[in-house]
């Protein structure tokens, strides 16, 4: 045989044996889906079946199986059947889990694959936030609502949220980054404005806190039969995308080499999400956490089995995880306190803690939970230093016009003379009264907004993640659980109390954070995961204490949680101050270290940073930071997410100019929204945190406007 002939048969067989792979790595992907989607489906079979079994009513499995086969054995005695009780009360409530979990689950994939972001949730485009926040307002102002019509107020607040979203991040074209960013900062702001309603209106809201949280509970199976066709189209819908999800992971200008629509693709991703979502709220409120933590779970889950990688299986698999989830916590719950108390617990809250659980435990036995994302940080354009000092010059003069405005208005408006009648100790008691009792609020606002400001700048930089901030590190959740834990337990606890064993909770929630993360080294994906789990659960935890609670501490625990400098003093301001005369040195000795670390994890060990070291320096000095200002100002969450996003935006990435632009701005922050909360309702006062909210949303959307991601 000639040489050439040879070399044809050769390539051919070549040919031939890579057909062969792929035929078998295709029979063997296939196989490996099928037997887990199958498993899947069994164990959620199984847990529905255990779930049945479990009522309010004595009628048992035995009764259950004999109404099955037309022997109701239950018909003797008075009261509904057990046919009765399984079509009109079980399985109405077993449905609205499974699907609620479905579409929760699939939505979160998408919101996920689309933002290339594991903190990304159906939360992103605020569809939950701005479900709760229509409920509210109809409830709080009166408004009525024809019975036909009830269900579909979440559904339309989720949807006009969601076209928010889109319009202010530009479109679903727009930047991953931006998109996500915006849909933060409107969820949060929506937040807000749901909780100062609820603080305002306290008696007329009563009943949607446990609401908020979530709930299984349904009157009969109507709408969870109305709901089965529209999750069952969309996610159906989601798996023929699953394609260009899947070549999306590559990046944009990849995905679109290989022919991938990237506009069309992801405004239909999108809009399936948040369809999703939004029946999910409509048909059993905002169950929160599933749609963040079943995604994640799938993705750490494929490390072990590879087909979960592709979407075409990642997608029916998350939907079901996510019905696990669902209907897991909701039959642990019943069996524990019993199925009478846990109709009166939100589904909801359990749903997050056993997810956050499951969540911790997954991150925990992975090496990595994925490839980190970087920050904004590490984008941001260059400014020049002549730019970036007038910018932070500016801010000091408004700081100091912020904090002078501060003092003068409240209840009653002052002049700049009684201010400075007041310093010299020659002004009249009440001009006193009113200065002594403003001064250490205006004091509290200012160093507590920059010690988070601070504190976020510490966090996002070694984190590498855009929506990373202090609650990251369980700080906020360990705060706000350990303050309600006080209020519950000790009736009449003083703010002094409250605040301390806030700060206590705050760093042992950090300490149990970083523990677990900790595995041969510090993993960036790891902490975050781990600190997400961990912030929920304490969350959760903090919702059911506060349902449990006497109905008359929930607003003032509602009023601490959202942040408030009612009542301080002079004492409350020095852990602040303390805490900042050590770190503001540190992190201008860190800035260099802080710019490598937000690049990635191999060019500090490349040029000669001891990372893990420096790290950890970093995130304690952030948790320290955060934790103190809980004494000054209660849990404050969104000054350490858009401080550090606007001071890169106006200075740019070098740290050492982010550090003081990132804490004027947190303290600018504060104390604005503290003045305008003493303000515009006086004599009444809005929360300076949800104030925080309310105003610092739009500016941060404008920022990303004017930015380029």
């Amino acid at each position: 045989m000639t040489a050439p002939a040879t070399a044809m048969t050769e390539d051919k067989t070549t040919r031939e044996s890579a057909a062969a792979r792929r035929r078998s790595g295709g029979i063997v992907g296939a196989v490996s889906a099928t037997a887990v989607l199958l498993g899947l489906t069994a164990v959620l079979v199984l847990l529905a079946a255990w779930h049945i079994t479990q009522g309010t009513s004595g009628i048992g499995v035995r009764d259950l199986l004999a109404s099955f086969f037309g022997q109701d054995s239950s018909l003797a005695e008075p009261g509904p059947g057990a046919r009765d009780i399984l079509l009109g009360s079980r399985l109405p409530r077993v449905g609205a889990g499974i699907l609620v979990g479905i579409a929760l689950g699939v939505a979160g994939v998408l919101f996920q694959s689309l933002a290339r972001n594991p903190l990304a949730s159906p939360d992103t485009l605020a569809v939950t936030g701005g479900a709760y926040f229509a409920v509210t307002v109809t409830t709080a102002f009166g408004i009525t609502i024809p019975m036909w019509a009830s269900g579909g107020v979440a559904f339309i607040g989720g949807l006009l949220a969601a076209i928010l979203v889109l319009g202010l991040a530009g479109g679903a074209a727009a930047s991953t980054t931006r998109l996500v960013l915006a849909g933060t900062a409107t969820a949060m702001a929506l937040q807000a404005g749901t909780s100062t309603l609820l603080i305002l209106f306290s008696e007329e809201t009563t009943s949607l806190f446990s609401w908020g949280s979530g709930t299984l509970n349904q009157l009969d199976g109507t709408a969870a039969v109305r709901s089965i066709p529209v999750i069952g189209v969309i996610v159906l819908g989601a798996i023929l995308l699953s394609r260009c999800l899947d070549l999306l992971g590559l990046g944009d200008d990849a995905a679109s080499v290989l022919g991938v629509p990237i506009r069309s693709t992801r405004s239909v991703g999108i809009l399936f999400a948040v369809i999703l979502t939004a029946t999910a709220v409509t048909l059993a409120g905002p169950i929160g956490f599933v749609g963040l933590c079943a995604p994640v779970i799938a993705r750490l889950l494929a490390r072990i089995v590879p087909v979960l990688g592709r979407h075409a299986v990642m997608i029916p698999a998350t939907g079901l995880i996510g019905a696990i989830i669902v209907i897991l916590a909701d039959a642990v719950l019943r069996a524990i306190v019993g199925a009478t108390e846990a109709i009166t617990l939100p589904s909801g809250v359990t749903t997050t803690i056993l997810g956050s659980i499951v969540l911790v435990l997954l991150a925990r036995s992975m090496r990595s939970s994925g490839p980190a994302q970087a920050t904004s940080a590490a984008k941001s354009t260059l400014i020049g230093p002549r730019r970036a000092g007038l910018v932070i010059g500016l801010g000091v003069v408004v700081l100091i016009v912020a904090s002078v405005l501060g003092l003068l208005t409240g209840e009653r408006f002052y002049l700049l003379g009684d201010g400075l009648l007041w310093l010299q100790d020659r002004a009249a008691p009440v001009i006193d009264f009113a200065f002594d009792s403003r001064a250490p609020r205006v004091a509290a606002a200012l160093a507590a907004g920059a010690a988070l400001g601070l504190s976020g700048t510490l966090v996002q930089a070694s984190a590498r993640n855009p929506l990373a901030e202090p609650g990251l590190l369980g700080i906020t959740g360990g705060a706000g659980l350990g303050a309600v834990i006080v209020v519950t337990l000790i009736p009449g606890a003083g703010i002094g109390l409250v605040s301390g064993v806030g700060i206590v909770g705050a760093l042992a929630a950090f300490a149990i954070v970083y523990g677990l993360s900790w595995r041969g080294g510090m993993n960036t994906d790891r902490l975050v995961l781990i600190g997400i789990g961990l912030w929920f659960g304490f969350t959760s935890l903090t919702t059911l204490f506060l349902v449990r609670a006497n109905p008359w501490d929930t607003p003032t625990l509602f009023t601490w949680l959202s942040g408030s400098t009612y009542g301080r003093v002079w004492a409350d301001v020095a852990p602040v101050a303390l805490a900042l005369l050590v770190a503001v040195p540190a992190a201008f000795v860190w800035t260099r270290e802080l710019d490598l670390l937000a690049l990635d994890d191999d060019t500090p060990r490349l040029v000669g940073v001891a990372r893990e070291s420096v790290r950890l320096a970093v995130l304690i000095t952030a948790a320290v930071l955060a934790a103190v200002s809980v004494s000054a100002v209660g849990v404050v969450g969104f000054i350490g997410l858009v401080a550090p996003h606007a001071a890169r935006a106006l200075v740019g990435a070098r740290h050492r100019r982010v550090v003081p632009a990132a804490m004027i701005l947190g303290a600018v922050g504060l104390v604005v929204a503290d003045a305008v909360g003493r303000t515009v309702i006086a004599p009444a006062q809005i929360p300076a945190g949800l104030i925080v909210a309310l105003i610092g949303a739009p500016y941060f959307v404008y920022l990303l406007a004017r930015s380029r991601a």
